[in-house]
């Protein structure tokens, strides 16, 4: 994602009501979220959906790193040996 250009991408609702069908076409374009005010203060904030797609998923990605690492510290944890047998009763035998 860019940085916002504050000038552009700070809309008050009215200016975005106005021109809510250029805003939108030029998410993609612009790659920058913009942001809709409502009496002065920030009530939303759009994103282009890949921009959106591309966050939720670096925090799905770093909440799981996060879980993996208290698990870690908290001792639970397999060895490769387990694992690998734990999954052949639980799925069978790899085939070469």
């Amino acid at each position: 994602m860019k940085p916002m250009r504050v000038a552009e991408d700070i809309l008050t609702i009215a200016d975005f009501k106005a021109r809510a069908s250029e805003v939108v076409r030029n998410l993609r374009d612009h790659r920058r979220p913009v942001v809709v005010t409502q009496s002065g203060k920030p009530a939303a904030v759009l994103l282009a959906p890949e921009e959106y797609d591309r966050l939720t998923y670096r925090a799905r990605f770093l909440t799981a790193i996060g879980e993996g690492l208290r698990d870690a510290e908290a001792g639970h944890v397999v060895s490769d040996v387990d694992l690998g047998r734990h999954l052949d009763e639980e799925f069978g035998p790899l085939e070469p």
